[in-house]
């Protein structure tokens, strides 16, 4: 039977007490309580240790909500209605630094992952056990805390950057590094998890055997590669891309759609997804606060992008996105099938949890509007999303972004032709017409036209559009920036310096010598 990590993700508490008053010794250690001092002790504890570490992943600030909404929302490709402003205020970059509602609770539990991953980086090198897994442990803790460091510096900028577990009281009081130091940081931490992390767990030996979800070293030198990506480094990027396209594991799945559902997760073209699960843990929603054991290992992602009668909509595609979407037809003349595989839209026997959508919108403004389609449980075996839990898995990264990516980094470095054949591997599973020849003698600009069109319909709505639009530099094109209002009048709203998420006030105010970012 399949395993996967969302099954052993465990909550580890592990606490010192200090204490210490007029001269007289009184720092008195329960014997019956665990401290973090007394915990590592086996193999078994440290996979209870990085187990831990993965899940800050599943909680609000994170992939069960609001990492997608601060990662989707600002793209030209997503709006957003919502009456609640957290969620609104994202795409119309109208966050303030009074209230940290989502920005700050993702900014929180980011520093929670890598708290957890410094407590295995710290303790694990010391505990008597098989070399082969501890250095699996260690690799995915470098590899989590990269990921996580990842979070922090793409959307806040410049951040504290822990690399041990508190030791004293000063090392709470994290001094604030450079967006630079980062990006160091983040390709360091996956460099090592690249040496240290398996392919696979399939032929491994331990506890972990056989478990998918765990990060791999496909997973440690794709995040690698899209760091010096993100920081224009593309031979060094190229080079990583390449090595994951050569370990001859992953491919792409025939059905685009099979990348979204419950039933094809861990599948042949996923290079790292959160693991979501309704048969996981308690039933208990998990919000704020410390994590419990009666919290339920689920996802409101899909309550909170659900179309209207099943769910909030507090998220919606822009109608540019789906106009782009009708500007190719496939070879066999019907409409890109990446649009319903993405998209809820009033079209000819259009079902949407297993109602006729033309029915379900009769006489109502929705009738000719659109709706997320993607990472909902809409295709008839749900009623509704109104239960909050969804156990879809969050892909991170798939095997089309390494291949898209990669062609990026050729192109870049004028190797134009060499990238045609990888976008075209892409454009063939979405069955639209070969243009590989057409591609080999665009001039770099007109390539960058065609990957930012590529990479918008392969990627709607999973985090990569923002993202891809500030490393191209549109936000500083006037040109570009007016295409972008044009899109997505949100876009009006920005102004330079909003591309980043306000540090939220209590690290201002609780950090000494920590600064706001620039226009909040």
């Amino acid at each position: 039977m399949k395993r996967t990590i969302s099954h052993y993700i465990l909550t580890l508490t592990a606490a010192s007490i200090l204490a210490a008053g007029c001269g007289k010794k009184l720092d008195q250690v329960n014997p019956n309580a665990q401290t973090s001092a007394s915990f590592w002790q086996t193999g078994n504890d440290a996979i209870q240790g990085i187990n831990a570490a993965y899940a800050p992943l599943l909680l609000d600030g994170a992939y069960m909500r609001f990492t997608p909404i601060l990662l989707d929302v600002r793209g030209d490709d997503i709006r957003s209605n919502s009456p609640w402003t957290a969620i609104s205020g994202v795409g119309k970059f109208a966050l303030g630094t009074g209230n940290a509602d989502g920005y700050g609770w993702a900014f929180d539990e980011y520093y929670e992952g890598i708290f957890r991953c410094n407590q295995v980086l710290d303790n694990v090198p010391a505990i008597n056990m098989a070399e082969d897994q501890k250095n699996r442990v260690l690799g995915q803790a470098y590899f989590l805390r990269g990921l996580y460091f990842f979070h922090l510096v793409n959307l806040f900028g410049n951040v504290a950057l822990p690399t041990r577990s508190p030791q004293s009281k000063a090392d709470f009081y994290g001094k604030q590094m450079t967006a630079a130091d980062g990006w160091q940081q983040i390709i360091s931490d996956f460099k090592a998890a690249a040496d240290l992390l398996p392919v696979s767990y399939k032929d491994v030996n331990g506890a972990d055997a056989n478990q998918v979800g765990r990060a791999t070293k496909g997973a440690a030198m794709g995040y690698l590669g899209k760091a010096y990506l993100f920081n224009k480094k593309y031979p060094e990027a190229a080079e990583q891309f390449k090595k994951v396209i050569d370990l001859g594991v992953y491919s792409l799945m025939p059905d685009y759609k099979d990348n979204f559902t419950e039933s094809k997760e861990n599948n042949a073209e996923s290079i790292f997804e959160v693991q979501f699960s309704t048969t996981v843990g308690g039933t208990d929603l998990g919000w704020q606060g410390i994590p419990t054991s009666t919290w339920a290992k689920t996802s409101a992602r899909a309550i909170t992008y659900g179309a209207p009668n099943f769910g909030w909509t507090d998220v919606q595609p822009t109608m540019a996105v789906f106009n782009e979407f009708m500007q190719e037809k496939t070879v066999d003349g019907a409409t890109d099938p990446r649009l319903d595989a993405t998209i809820f839209y009033n079209k000819p026997g259009e079902m949407i949890y297993g109602q006729p959508f033309a029915q379900v919108y009769a006489n109502s403004s929705y009738l000719n509007d659109i709706f997320c389609r993607k990472y909902e449980n809409g295709d008839g075996n749900k009623p509704n999303e109104y239960d909050w839990k969804s156990g879809i898995n969050e892909r991170l990264m798939r095997y089309s972004d390494i291949l898209l990516m990669y062609a990026e980094c050729l192109n870049e470095q004028s190797q134009t032709a060499l990238a045609a054949p990888y976008i075209q591997q892409v454009r063939t599973r979405a069955k639209l017409p070969d243009i590989t020849a057409a591609m080999a003698v665009m001039t770099q600009a007109q390539m960058r036209d065609q990957l930012s069109h590529e990479r918008l319909l392969e990627f709607c709505l999973e985090g990569h559009r923002f993202d891809d639009i500030r490393r191209w530099g549109w936000l500083e094109d006037e040109n570009k920036l007016a295409m972008l209002k044009a899109r997505d009048p949100e876009f009006n709203n920005y102004k330079a310096g909003k591309e980043l998420y306000p540090i939220p006030q209590g690290e201002i105010d609780n950090n000494p010598g920590f600064k706001q970012n620039s226009s909040y």
